[in-house]
């Protein structure tokens, strides 16, 4: 009897052992299931926990981004009073509006080295004190030296704060939030340009200066509560350090083991490498990452965003408006929420969906500001020609607040090995803010030389820029900063 038994089972026939063990198995199941639930509820509270310090020290960060925004929208509102009280040409004004771009431009060749030696934190705080320091030379101005010398600290600062707002952001953020998060970088932009256009409208432009210091007072006083980046601290060797910073991010009851070797493993492969020159950025394992950060920058800029914006309140005036500052406020407005959008859309479609859709909605309000123009020119549906300015600039400014305005910064943030990532992003940086400075200097005089011939240059370039993301720019959505660069590089 028990040999047969024994046959039936070796036979599969475990019907019986089955039946005796259901109890025991059901048990062990939904205590599985339980226990399986309570790990993921923790998960959520070691998240919910940790995510504290990181949406702190993003927001500490954009208050460099604010002041980035207050200093670039100072100009729209205030040209006429400026002009006015000092007795400036329009050459004149055109220095004064473009020199904030011939000081970001020696900001970005200095913010990559700036960054490493001093820091994340260091280099933010040293630019607060910059932007200070010129917002008080505007407010004092009796003449244009001292006007010029202050929009040239402040444009100091700011092209420190455009490398180093994204860069600190994208290295203390988790992957599934780095796009996110550094998107808000563009956000905080756009929302300072937008109270300076609101704010010029109704106070002086002394007092607007003013303003500008609000958002280094945060920036300094922020700065004292949040941790350096970890992977800089990796970087320079500080590992106390780097293990403090990288808990305070992530949550005391955190696991970090695997971040930690990750970026332990990069930062070992970076220190058997010499250091980097400009030259090694010629390198077949960097060069196409050069190629995406620079081409990328070049194609914000040629779109016209600094001409347009700088000179906003011009614009509608010679479309025909009675008044620029309807138009200036409609601008102001339209900024901050359809950048909201692009944030919220960031880690949902993923960057190059929204280049797309940025970069095509600029063609089209590039296009018809300039149909506005040539019809005004040929004295031709006169009646159509304010609304069609109006229309194309809001468009314009709307498409490329949802995505060119902030996610050429954010990919030069994630594509650059940590080695090389102060060299590279400095000359992307540079190459913004030389770009920046051409179209907004160049900008009255290509008006004066034809409207309708301007916004159509700008719509050429939107068209070269779908080109340009369709056969060189990858997604970046949901990766690491490793993982990316590698992919770039296989």
């Amino acid at each position: 009897m028990a040999i047969t038994e024994h046959r039936d089972i070796e036979k599969g026939d475990n019907k019986g052992l089955e039946d005796l063990f259901e109890p025991l198995i059901d048990d062990y199941s939904s205590k599985k299931n339980f226990n399986d639930e309570a790990v993921k509820k923790q998960e959520v509270i070691i998240q919910n926990d940790s995510i504290g310090m990181v949406l702190l020290s993003t927001a500490v960060a954009v208050c460099g981004s604010l002041e980035f925004g207050s200093c670039v929208g100072y100009s729209a509102p205030v040209q006429s009073d400026i002009s006015i009280d000092l007795n400036l040409s329009v050459a004149e004004y055109s220095l004064f509006g473009s020199i904030v771009t011939i000081g970001a431009m020696i900001g970005a060749i200095t913010s990559g080295r700036i960054a490493d030696t001093i820091g994340r934190k260091g280099a933010m705080a040293l630019s607060a004190v910059f932007c200070i320091a010129g917002w008080l030379a505007i407010f004092f101005t009796m003449g244009t030296f001292t006007l010029d010398t202050g929009r040239f600290f402040t444009g100091y600062g700011i092209g420190i704060f455009s490398y180093v707002v994204p860069i600190y952001i994208a290295e203390i953020a988790p992957k599934n939030l780095r796009g996110g998060l550094t998107t808000l970088n563009q956000l905080m932009i756009v929302t300072g340009s937008s109270i300076s256009f609101l704010l010029g409208t109704v106070v002086s432009w002394r007092t607007l200066a003013l303003t500008g210091l609000v958002p280094c007072m945060l920036l300094l006083v922020g700065l004292m509560f949040i941790p350096e980046s970890p992977r800089w601290l990796a970087k320079v060797g500080r590992i106390a350090e780097f293990e403090y910073s990288l808990r305070k991010l992530r949550g005391q009851k955190a696991n970090i083991a695997a971040e930690t070797d990750e970026i332990h493993e990069t930062i070992y492969t970076l220190q058997s490498l010499p250091k980097a020159r400009l030259s090694d950025l010629f390198n077949e394992k960097y060069i196409k990452a050069v190629i995406i950060a620079v081409g990328l920058m070049v194609c914000q800029q040629s779109c016209g965003i600094n001409g347009i914006g700088f000179y906003a309140s011009e614009t509608f005036q010679t479309a025909g408006l009675s008044s620029g500052k309807t138009g200036t406020i409609a601008y102001a407005l339209i900024q901050i929420p359809v950048t909201m959008l692009g944030v919220f859309l960031m880690d949902k479609s993923g960057r190059r969906a929204l280049l797309f859709v940025s970069s095509s909605g600029t063609f089209l309000g590039c296009f018809l500001a300039g149909t506005s123009f040539f019809f005004k020119g040929q004295a031709i549906f006169l009646e159509w020609v304010p609304l069609l300015a109006v229309s194309g600039v809001l468009i314009f400014i709307a498409a490329f607040s949802i995505g060119m305005g902030a996610v050429p910064w954010l990919i030069m943030s994630e594509i650059f090995p940590l080695h090389i990532k102060g060299a590279a992003g400095s000359v992307a940086v540079l190459v913004n803010w030389f770009g920046a400075w051409a179209v907004s200097y160049s900008f009255n005089f290509l008006i004066n030389w034809s409207p309708a011939g301007t916004f159509w240059l700008f719509s050429g370039f939107c068209i070269l820029t779908v080109i340009f993301v369709a056969k060189l720019v990858p997604e970046t959505k949901g990766k690491s900063l490793e993982e990316i660069q590698a992919s770039i590089n296989s």
